[in-house]
């Protein structure tokens, strides 16, 4: 196996924890008798499911590329659902978004450049709507912390936006790794995959405490209106 002990335990940490940070958003949802926030939860299960891919794409020794292309493709259907589901919750904030809407959408669709779109392959392009698709639902959660902090805890809301930070993080690693390490891909170079990776855990982290945070608050309320 090209991955090291401690890399695979990072690996697994990560798609540990955005598993529970769904579950408890959903649990959250559940306890506030809120369907929309119940729906958040679940429009996090198509990134988690995808994380599965990555993780049998590395257990293959990274000699099965169509399991990373159907994450790529996974992973893009559930940045659509993190933004259908960050638009359901705006639309209960009773003001009406739709110039929000369109504004964030075109801002970073001109920001990314339209003509870089069309990939190398159809996987290419994919990731790259994906990351269109995601970076709007950043700006709108935003929007949604704004208008109702009863919704996310800041912590949660960071933690989605953290994630740019390990992509970043990783693009960088990349170059390091096969270009000034000399090594094949970045999966080669075990102490840069695991830097990476890392911070991907560290987001997701942020995402499971953020939303017990938000369960613990809501349950000391209940406390506090029954004594």
């Amino acid at each position: 196996m090209l991955l090291s002990f401690p890399n695979w335990f990072i690996h697994i940490s990560s798609a540990l924890e955005w598993g529970i940070g769904a579950a408890l958003i959903f649990r959250y949802g559940t306890l506030t008798g809120k369907r929309n926030i119940r729906l958040f939860g679940l429009a996090m299960l198509p990134h988690w499911i995808g994380s599965f891919f990555v993780l049998g794409y590395h257990l293959s020794t990274d000699s099965i590329p169509l399991l990373l292309d159907l994450s790529e493709v996974i992973n893009f259907f559930g940045s659509i659902s993190l933004l259908w589901a960050t638009l359901n919750l705006l639309k209960t904030t009773g003001k009406s978004p739709a110039a929000v809407y369109g504004a964030a959408c075109i801002a970073i669709i001109f920001t990314g450049k339209p003509q870089s779109y069309m990939g190398a392959d159809i996987f290419d392009t994919i990731l790259q709507l994906s990351s269109v698709v995601y970076l709007t639902f950043l700006v709108l959660l935003l929007v949604l912390f704004r208008r109702d902090r009863t919704i996310f805890s800041a912590l949660t809301v960071a933690g989605f936006w953290f994630v740019l930070v390990f992509i970043s993080v990783t693009v960088y690693c990349i170059y390091l790794a096969t270009v000034v390490r000399g090594y094949p891909t970045l999966s080669h170079d075990d102490l840069l995959h695991g830097l990476a990776e890392s911070l991907l855990t560290v987001s997701n982290l942020m995402i499971a405490i953020g939303a017990h945070r938000k369960i613990r608050e809501f349950e000391a309320g209940l406390m506090l209106k029954g004594q």
